[in-house]
């Protein structure tokens, strides 16, 4: 490993290789089909006080995102915008603050997922823990209702931030959804399970039928059940990337 950055706060190889994995990410989001146009962002902090950060530069298909792509920001710095690579507005309206006022939210995925999106349009957008991927989010999920339009302002970030608050993700109402983790394959992983579990529910209400919802004390406990399944998150993700590997490589470069 080669030796500390002391401008980002993190190890060379460390992160070169959170480069990649979050590139790896964007690749994955076109994979499962949660890409939309060039819009969406991800990003990850690289120094403790999460103000500086890795994120997606403005208008680039998330197909083609390599890791060298991705820009190292400031929170700090207002001159940002300023810059000929200035990235999307709304993603630094809305990443930028988070990453400030958030220092422990090490990644942030936020995306368009289609049953993700479709819930955070209801009028209770809530999870409903009906099954055990549903349950996975009790008691850990933040949800914003405040949408009013494409966020331009830092105040939009700063009302986020406090809708997450020590949740790991936060429907957007009227959005998408926002996954968070100390990892990429962590935060993947949740956005991976918020989009199957946001189908289940989606499909539940689709009959017209009552949901059969679990009691808090079993939604609770499942929910807690889930921790013993943390490493999930890293073999998944190292499968999924030796995927990629074998078909396009390039996000890597």
């Amino acid at each position: 490993m080669s030796g500390l950055n002391s401008s980002i706060g993190i190890a060379g190889d460390d992160f070169a290789q959170l480069r990649i994995d979050l590139a790896a990410a964007f690749r994955l989001c076109v994979e499962f089909g949660w890409s939309e146009s060039v819009g969406n962002h991800f990003s990850a902090a690289v120094s403790a006080d999460g103000k500086r950060f890795l994120m997606n530069p403005k208008w680039r298909h998330f197909g083609s995102i390599r890791a060298s792509d991705l820009l190292l920001l400031d929170a700090d710095d207002p001159t940002v915008m300023n810059d000929p690579d200035a990235p999307d507005a709304s993603a630094w309206t809305i990443h930028g603050t988070l990453h400030r006022e958030c220092p422990s939210v090490r990644v942030l995925l936020h995306c368009h997922p289609p049953y993700a999106t479709a819930l955070s349009t209801l009028k209770d957008p809530s999870m409903k823990p009906i099954d055990n991927n549903t349950a996975r989010f009790f008691g850990a999920l933040g949800i914003d209702l405040g949408f009013g339009g494409i966020a331009d302002e830092a105040e939009e970030g700063t009302r986020l931030a406090q809708s997450l608050g020590k949740n790991k993700t936060l429907i957007m109402g009227n959005h998408g959804v926002t996954c968070t983790g100390d990892t990429v394959a962590e935060a993947f992983e949740d956005l991976y399970f918020f989009e199957k579990a946001a189908k289940t529910l989606i499909l539940a209400y689709s009959t017209g039928q009552a949901l059969n919802i679990l009691s808090d004390e079993v939604a609770q406990k499942t929910a807690e059940g889930w921790r013993a399944y943390k490493g999930m998150a890293f073999a998944h993700f190292d499968y999924l990337k030796s995927k990629l590997n074998r078909t396009d490589a390039s996000y890597r470069e």
